[in-house]
């Protein structure tokens, strides 16, 4: 019997699709994250200019921009990738551990099912969506520990029809998966994903198991890791980062990646970055 030799994906640009959410109402009202001062001056017209370069930036890559409209009294509305996770076209709410970002996924719902997806499901454990679960082409890796229920894992599993596997967070900077990991390039049926992450975020066990999975990752040191430059986007070769993230940035253009840089300074006072902006609408 041949075997098929899974190596790491070359970086190969894939058009996406995007919805977000403009950030007219931003402000930090409340904490409910290590990043969040609500003493702490916000320049809500700065968001949106940032927010607006992010999106025109996509636009500029050749992705597709879909957008809901903001609810005044959700200034947190603007984290799109919180509210659902969609694959092949299944869509799966969210639910939200925070009281104040509850009523979100509700607005999202209604979103998909005016849009013409045929299947939205909302979750019955915690679930804070693409915050916790990332898509590499042949995985759902999903994070917990501090948001979503390790309950919604195998919940996730289900409704989306893919495999899952868990990955355990112990840092509290970084309580989502998507601000200390991240694809750069999906899996093919004969390559395997290319990501990056911070290891101090994770569990030794989630270490372990990501070691062994990606071999070839590329390894994000506490620098990167403190200005949220995991919290990135990649269509498979552009990658948009944070304007701090000099130094990931020089270890993906030594790996063929191209980077751009964002500046989300603004945005960052809520715990939030260029994925936490961005919700991907596969299929």
């Amino acid at each position: 019997m041949t075997s098929v030799q899974v190596r790491p994906a070359p970086p190969v640009t894939r058009t996406r699709r995007y919805l977000m959410c403009e950030p007219r109402h931003f402000r930090v009202d409340y904490a409910i994250n290590p990043w969040m001062d609500p003493t702490r001056p916000v320049d809500a017209a700065k968001a949106v200019a940032q927010w607006t370069a992010l999106k025109q930036t996509y636009e500029r890559l050749g992705h597709r921009v879909d957008l809901i409209t903001p609810h005044p009294a959700l200034p947190d509305m603007v984290f799109a990738a919180n509210a659902a996770t969609v694959i092949d076209g299944i869509v799966l709410g969210a639910r939200f551990r925070a009281p104040q970002r509850a009523p979100e996924a509700d607005l999202y719902r209604t979103w998909f099912l005016t849009h013409g997806y045929r299947t939205v499901v909302m979750p019955t454990h915690t679930n804070e969506a693409e915050g916790d679960f990332t898509w590499t082409g042949d995985l759902l890796l999903a994070g917990t520990g501090f948001r979503t229920d390790p309950g919604a894992h195998a919940e996730a599993q289900e409704v989306l029809g893919v495999p899952v596997v868990s990955l355990h967070l112990v840092d509290p900077r970084y309580y989502h998966l998507d601000v200390a990991l991240f694809v750069l390039t999906e899996a093919t049926p004969t390559t395997r994903a290319t990501i990056a992450y911070y290891p101090a975020a994770f569990s030794p066990g989630a270490r372990r198991l990501l070691r062994r999975l990606y071999p070839d990752a590329v390894i994000a040191t506490e620098e990167d890791a403190t200005c949220l430059a995991l919290n990135a986007v990649s269509d498979g070769h552009n990658v948009i980062l944070p304007t701090e993230a000099t130094h990931l940035a020089a270890e993906l253009l030594a790996r063929g990646y191209e980077p751009h840089f964002a500046d989300i300074s603004e945005l960052r006072k809520s715990g939030g970055g260029p994925k936490c902006c961005t919700m991907e609408l596969r299929g």
